[in-house]
């Protein structure tokens, strides 16, 4: 299979170029990304809307990927807990050779065909559940030996991915398919790839959780207040809401931990 994201940058001589020619040559390449994952909104649409009644009803999303891969889909879920105030086993990001993998590759643990039904195991994962596969290539075994075995246990699958035929796409119920062509760096998945599967992870999860009801209006009404610059939100949230003095909202808030239960307080 001819790989797109391996193909030949369009750009020579890289070490030639000045650093104003580097950086304005990246920003004209991270351009086309967004254009790249437009075409995907569709794909995209059909797979949260398979997640959210699932969820609704108990269900979990998980995603599994190796190297940037599984980094960007370990980071996403681990924002959905302070970002929406969810608990952490709502959204689980899984990544070839274990949490080890997210500060230092793991030699050939994305070659493993057994391992990320392995890793899905330990969470006891069920019908109820969807887990997105995330490959830049589309052809890394733990990803597609994983969504297989998902899809044997009736386990509904996604995966997001940036080369057209790759073999994940066959591997999942709802495949999402965003192009974004040759890296400025041959083959340096990490950047446009990379790109395109934070833009894609962002729009999941947060339509998600906002279809989910964690979200009122436009704001993290359930944000967890782990630091002062998050107390110091919520409270001008509740001084919008209310008309209270800052002071006088950040004592409810603090009070009662969260925007959502201190707006519900003060209305009762």
């Amino acid at each position: 299979m001819e790989k797109v994201t391996e193909s030949p940058s369009p750009y020579r001589h890289l070490e030639r170029m000045s650093v104003r020619e580097l950086l304005t040559n990246i920003n004209a390449e991270d351009q086309t990304v967004p254009l790249a994952v437009a075409k995907a909104i569709p794909q995209i649409e059909v797979l949260v809307e398979s997640i959210v009644p699932k969820m609704r009803e108990g269900g979990r999303l998980f995603y599994i990927g190796a190297g940037t891969s599984g980094r960007l889909g370990v980071v996403d879920a681990s924002e959905i807990p302070p970002t929406f105030g969810a608990p952490p086993e709502w959204v689980v990001g899984l990544i070839a050779g274990g949490d080890q993998a997210i500060r230092k590759a793991v030699e050939g643990a994305e070659d493993s065909e057994t391992q990320a039904w392995m890793d899905l195991k330990v969470w006891q994962i069920d019908d109820l559940d969807t887990v997105v596969g995330i490959a830049a290539s589309g052809t890394t075994p733990y990803v597609i030996h994983g969504l297989r075995a998902c899809r044997e246990h009736g386990i509904t699958t996604g995966c997001i991915t940036c080369n057209p035929g790759a073999p994940v796409l066959a591997e999942a119920d709802f495949p999402i398919l965003a192009v974004v062509g040759p890296e400025f760096v041959t083959g340096s998945t990490r950047m446009k790839a990379g790109t395109a599967q934070k833009l894609i992870l962002n729009m999941i999860s947060t339509s998600v959780m906002i279809r989910l009801g964690r979200v009122q209006d436009n704001k993290m009404v359930d944000m967890q207040l782990s630091n002062n610059k998050l107390v110091d939100r919520g409270t001008k949230m509740i001084v919008q809401a209310t008309g209270l003095e800052y002071d006088a909202a950040q004592k409810l808030l603090l009070r009662f931990g969260s925007v959502r239960e201190a707006l519900r307080a003060y209305g009762s």
